[in-house]
């Protein structure tokens, strides 16, 4: 029986070859392109070094603001280093002389007070003749447009008297807010004719919008402790008028279901929204409730408080036992009755408790707690400029 011969198929092989080397071939052949091909270089985060350029009677000199802030959004201007003013408020000090924000550190572009200074390099300063023409057309004929050219011009020297103040406050951005309200106020109420300088005028208002928004940060510190409970703030502040409800157990319930909080922290937010406020206004209802005193909170260590809230509420008692120790001497013996069994005892007694215990009427010991209320506030405002 005849063998069968068995053949091999060497083109098939040569094929399998061939078809190996043309898909190497292809491979090196790409490779060489793509080394000669002008390479992408992946995104990266992009890091900006803000760089505002202030210029000394609008035209003649520049100087830098460089912000630090390789930090989260809400602490945007704890890390700033502030030189501090040499000048007195309402002294016609050149531009130049205002203090500085000095960082060799770089901002994330995000940071919103780096976004802002970015936006506000966009404006140009005006010369002495165009703000004088600017200033006179909107005295003139209340032009909305020179407003605006005047407002804009000016928003960085809003950024210096701000950064005075930055120590006050964990968030230099609201600060700047202020000022801006401040600046739009004196552009409104600005006479060229009188011959001074816009900003010369503007310092006034400028000074005085952060200086009461700061009064108010002092004057009412609200509590919130939890991310629950900051949630819950802000939502029931937006509902005030239906804060009479909230002692319901069905509209708790609700809100508690809405929200995904706790029935028991909607009820303690609930109470804190409507009433239980610290202020310096107000140290204690006469029975006792309603507000915190003082006193409860120069003494008080919450560490449950998030950082940037603990450290603004740090700053904010430092300069109020100081604002205290400086009108101290000053006071007569009715006031340091009240400061001390009033403002700083942590369970303060009632206008008629005092009145009891140190044999005055009740409607004395309010009117002298109102004038220390009043001492208190004006020594915060010294400590301010």
């Amino acid at each position: 029986m005849a063998k069968k011969k068995v053949t091999a198929r060497p083109a098939e092989g040569k094929k399998k070859v061939s078809a190996k080397k043309a898909v190497v071939k292809s491979a090196v052949k790409k490779a060489i392109t793509k080394l000669k091909a002008p390479t992408k270089k992946a995104p990266k985060e992009k890091i900006k070094k803000v760089h505002a350029v202030l210029v000394e009677d609008h035209h003649e000199h520049d100087e830098s603001i460089d912000v630090n802030a390789d930090i989260d959004e809400a602490m945007a201007a704890d890390e700033l280093e502030i030189e501090q003013p040499t000048h007195k408020l309402g002294e016609d000090q050149p531009i130049h002389q205002l203090p500085t924000i000095v960082s060799d550190q770089q901002v994330r572009s995000r940071d919103p007070l780096t976004t802002y200074l970015n936006e506000i390099r966009k404006y140009p300063v005006l010369s002495r003749e165009d703000e004088m023409k600017l200033a006179k057309r909107y005295y003139e004929t209340k032009d909305p447009e020179a407003a605006q050219a005047l407002v804009r011009a000016n928003l960085r020297f809003v950024v210096k008297i701000a950064a005075e103040y930055a120590r006050f406050s964990s968030r230099m951005i609201d600060l700047i807010q202020e000022g801006n309200v401040g600046l739009m106020h004196a552009v409104k109420d600005y006479n060229p004719d009188k011959g001074a300088r816009l900003i010369t005028y503007a310092v006034w208002w400028i000074r005085g919008y952060i200086q009461e928004y700061l009064m108010r940060q002092f004057s009412m510190v609200r509590i919130g402790t939890t991310a629950n409970q900051r949630k819950l703030f802000y939502q029931l502040q937006r509902q005030k008028n239906e804060l009479e409800k909230m002692s319901s157990p069905e509209n708790i319930a609700q809100l508690s279901n809405k929200l995904g909080i706790p029935k028991d922290e909607v009820e303690e937010m609930a109470k804190r929204v409507s009433g239980r406020d610290v202020s310096l206004d107000k140290t204690s209802d006469d029975d006792g409730g309603g507000t915190l005193s003082l006193g409860s909170l120069l003494s008080k260590e919450d560490g449950s408080l998030p950082l940037d809230e603990q450290l603004a509420l740090s700053e904010q008692l430092k300069f109020l036992k100081d604002a205290i120790d400086s009108i101290r001497a000053d006071l007569n013996e009715k006031e340091k009755i009240i400061l001390e069994e009033r403002v700083l005892n942590e369970e303060p007694l009632t206008l008629q408790e005092i009145g009891e215990k140190y044999h005055i009427t009740r409607e004395a010991v309010r009117q002298n707690e109102a004038r220390l209320i009043n001492k208190i506030k004006t020594a915060l405002a010294d400590l301010m400029k």
